[in-house]
C-alpha cells in the first residue's frame, strides 16, 4: 500500500493581542458610589413629602375645634354643601326600584329610642307654623290618625348608609310636603305662607328630634319638600315596627340614612339652623348624596 507524505500544519501567525480587562476592584467601587448617591437621592425623594405630610396633617388635627371636627375640616364639608345645593333640584329623584326587590333594613343606630317608650300615648308636636297672616302660630300636636289623613304615598327607593351599605326599601306614608300644606310654616317676610308657588319665602330649615330629645336631624327646607320625602308609618307593606321608628319615621331618599330620623317627637319649622346630632359628631351637616 503506497503511502501518502503526512501535511504539514500551516505555519501559525502571531497571535491576538489580549484584550485588557478593567479592574474588578475599579468597577465595584464605581458601582458602589452611584448606588449610594441614587439611594440618597431616593431617601430625599420619600422622605421630604413624607415629612411633609405629616407635618401638614398634624397642622390640620390641631386647630381649633368647630362643631366636632378641626375647623378646615369642616370647612371643607361647608363648601361641598354649597356645591350639593347649587346642583338640588326637586325635579331630581332618587331612583326608584320594582317592589319585589324590597327588604327589611338594617335598624342601626338606637339613639333617642328609649326603652320606656309607650306608642299608644305617642303624639307628634308641631312647631313654627304660621297663621293666614304669616306669623308664627301657637303649637299644636297630631296623632298617627292626623297623619294618615293625608294623602298616602308609597315610594321603593334605596336607603343610603353613611357606612357604606345599601337597601331597597318599599315605604309608605304622606308626603312632607303635603303634610306642610296642611300644616304650613312661617315664612321669612311675615307674607302668608304659599307652600307649592314661593316655598323660597318659607322659613329655611326644619328640625325633628325623637320623643326624649335623645335623637335630633336639622334639614334644609328644599329637601324636607323633595316629593320622595316621606312621614312614613309602614314599611314593606306593613305598619313600622318600634326598632325601625314606629309609629312615625322620616324618609329622605336624597340623603343618608343619618337623616332619615325615627320616631320623629318633635317637628319645628325655623330660620335658624338647626343641631344635627351626627354633624355634631364629625359628619357631614347637609349629608346628600
Amino acid at each position: 500500500m503506497r503511502k501518502h507524505p503526512a501535511k504539514k500544519a500551516p505555519p501559525a501567525g502571531p497571535k491576538p493581542a489580549p484584550v485588557p480587562r478593567a479592574c474588578p476592584a475599579a468597577v465595584s467601587d464605581d458601582a458602589e458610589r452611584e448606588i449610594g448617591r441614587l439611594s440618597r437621592r431616593s431617601l430625599l425623594r420619600g422622605v421630604v413629602p413624607v415629612g411633609a405630610a405629616l407635618l401638614g396633617w398634624r397642622w390640620l388635627i390641631t386647630r381649633r375645634e368647630d362643631n366636632g371636627l378641626p375647623w378646615p375640616f369642616r370647612r371643607a364639608l361647608e363648601i361641598n354643601e354649597q356645591l350639593a345645593r347649587d346642583y338640588y333640584r326637586t325635579a331630581r329623584l332618587s331612583p326608584a326600584f320594582p317592589r319585589s326587590l324590597a327588604a327589611e333594613p338594617r335598624p342601626n343606630g338606637d339613639e333617642g329610642m328609649s326603652d320606656d317608650f309607650d306608642p299608644e300615648r305617642w303624639m307628634l308636636r308641631v312647631e313654627g307654623l304660621a297663621t293666614s297672616d304669616g306669623q308664627s302660630e301657637t303649637p299644636i300636636t297630631l296623632s298617627l290618625d292626623a297623619i294618615k289623613a293625608l294623602p298616602r304615598t308609597d315610594v321603593v327607593t334605596e336607603l343610603r348608609c353613611i357606612e357604606g351599605w345599601s337597601q331597597v326599601v318599599h315605604w309608605a306614608g304622606a308626603r312632607f310636603l303635603d303634610f306642610a300644606r296642611k300644616y304650613p310654616p312661617a315664612t321669612r317676610t311675615g307674607d302668608p305662607p304659599d307652600v307649592i308657588r314661593e316655598p323660597e319665602k318659607l322659613v329655611e330649615y326644619v328640625r325633628m328630634a325623637t320623643p326624649d330629645g335623645g335623637y335630633y336631624v336639622g334639614i334644609d327646607m328644599a329637601s324636607a319638600l323633595h316629593p320622595q320625602t316621606l312621614l312614613c308609618y309602614e314599611l314593606n307593606g306593613k305598619p313600622l315596627t318600634l326598632e325601625h321608628g314606629a309609629p312615625l319615621r322620616l324618609v329622605i331618599p336624597v340623603k343618608y340614612g343619618i337623616k332619615s330620623i325615627k320616631r320623629i317627637g318633635t317637628i319645628t319649622f325655623t330660620n335658624q339652623r338647626p343641631s344635627d346630632y351626627w354633624a355634631e359628631r364629625g359628619y357631614d351637616w347637609y349629608a346628600g348624596h
